[in-house]
């Protein structure tokens, strides 16, 4: 007779989280009994979904690295977290490191990840696992040296279209374990990625609703950046520099604007360069201008795309549409009636009714290419973009094989790292190692925004404490 088992224990053996077993369990893809509000699980049935799943835990697919392995690599070793769909590893293994360790907790993610990558060391949840567990996955023993750990924590504690709790948030709180756990291993270097959110995000948020004149000041830990500066404080006060910045990602070659903040953490505690580009939106500084849509899709057959579909009153718009326009080209008389109550909100509303430019960039991908206020639609097609062009605009390789439902596939590649962009983290990474020049230019335009990169984002917070201490003293 079979085990009975509770969802925390469920969890630990398939390397989930217990809401992520609970779901399996109402959803009948794995069997269990309710008995009032708590499920369990037969252990018989927990082997049989392990079997049927190419999602599992890293140390019973026998692929750690050993030790003799480990001292044959040539190549500076990287360890993953939050790997997702692997776009930031590509890059990097792209420029010459080697990739031991990844670790995610998304059962589609960690399909895809084992579906191209079946040798690799896969853990799970960062927060179960202590520093001597992981090099033991990683095939590392305590004092091998770890070239670079990088990873992007999740965003939306930090999102400017959250609710941003922060580090109130349990996504927020994995921020901390996971910058914990770069003090504990001390790689020579770590790379953090984030959201521009990240940059003005508080320690702890007031809702807008209790500001103002009839409510105290704000006290120092709601006041904007106060997110980062703890993180700062915590890699600087154990011997890391950091540099970070915003940066675009069209200006590395990837043919979408997407922006994001990467911090480059180096334990000597030298401040590293910026990126360097290669790209630049018109060919300023003697660089190849930004690629396109255009340039980025062709070759692919319009009849072996895969995608979802516009509701048929959608498709109503789209079909007045040229290249590169959105709802406010549409006839007067139509735009409020194709917006509905949205056409009295706020903002220029840019992604509702959008079609993509054949010679521009593509805009952010998002995590569903349908959604009213996020369009992303092809040039003429009547359709959003398809799964084979995302992951053209994010640059995985034609033959990298996202796992899934179609829904489950937008999401990883529309969250992922452009390939290009791991490629100038990887490159400036290795000239640093190796000594060589790194070019940095003049005022370039990293992303559109100013304020963005840590000389001037650490100006603009000293000049907010002096006002501060000012008006307490006066």
């Amino acid at each position: 007779m079979s085990t009975l088992i509770d969802v925390k224990e469920a969890a630990q053996l398939l390397n989930l989280t217990p809401q992520q077993v609970r779901n399996l369990c109402r959803n009948g893809k794995l069997q269990g009994k309710k008995i009032g509000d708590i499920w369990l699980i037969e252990k018989d049935n927990i082997l049989k979904y392990y079997d049927k799943s190419t999602c599992g835990v890293a140390e019973n697919q026998t692929n750690y690295y050993t030790n003799k392995e480990i001292k044959a690599i040539k190549k500076p070793i990287a360890l993953s977290f939050f790997s997702g769909a692997m776009g930031m590893d590509i890059g990097l293994e792209l420029e010459g490191f080697e990739i031991l360790l990844c670790s995610e907790i998304d059962n589609a993610c960690r399909k895809t990840i084992l579906k191209n990558k079946p040798n690799i060391a896969l853990i799970g949840d960062i927060r179960n696992y202590s520093s001597a567990e992981i090099l033991k996955n990683a095939g590392l023993k305590k004092g091998d040296e770890i070239d670079l750990i990088v990873g992007g924590p999740p965003c939306q504690a930090f999102s400017t279209a959250g609710k941003r709790k922060c580090f109130e948030d349990k996504r927020g709180n994995v921020f901390i374990t996971f910058v914990e756990t770069i003090i504990q291993l001390k790689p020579k270097y770590a790379v953090i990625e984030n959201v521009r959110g990240i940059l003005s995000a508080p320690l702890k948020h007031r809702p807008h609703s209790q500001r103002g004149i009839n409510y105290p000041p704000l006290a120092i830990e709601e006041e904007s950046g106060g997110a980062l500066q703890f993180i700062l404080s915590l890699l600087r006060s154990n011997g890391y520099g950091v540099t970070f910045n915003l940066y675009n990602a069209a200006n590395f070659g990837t043919p979408q604007k997407r922006e994001r903040v990467v911090l480059i953490c180096s334990r000597d505690g030298d401040q590293l360069p910026y990126l360097e580009p290669t790209n630049s939106p018109n060919g300023e500084y003697n660089l190849p201008a930004w690629k396109t849509f255009k340039d980025a899709v062709a070759g692919l057959n319009e009849n072996e795309q895969h995608y979802i579909k516009f509701p048929e009153k959608r498709l109503k718009y789209y079909r007045l549409l040229k290249p590169g326009q959105y709802w406010k080209n549409l006839p007067k008389e139509l735009q409020k009636e194709a917006l509905g109550a949205s056409y009295y909100a706020g903002g220029g509303k840019t992604g509702f009714l959008r079609r993509l430019s054949w010679d521009e960039p593509s805009p952010t991908l998002v995590t569903n290419p349908a959604m009213p206020a996020t369009d992303l639609a092809h040039p003429i097609s009547n359709r959003p973009l398809s799964i084979e062009e995302y992951k053209r605009l994010q640059e995985f390789p034609d033959d990298w094989q996202i796992e899934g439902s179609l829904i489950e596939q937008y999401r990883q590649v529309g969250n992922a790292v452009p390939i290009s962009l791991g490629r100038a983290i990887g490159r400036l990474l290795k000239k640093y190692m190796a000594g060589e020049t790194i070019k940095q230019y003049n005022k370039f335009p990293y992303s559109r925004y100013r304020n963005t990169d840590d000389k001037s984002w650490d100006e603009m917070i000293e000049v907010r404490h002096k006002k501060r201490l000012l008006k307490l003293t006066s």
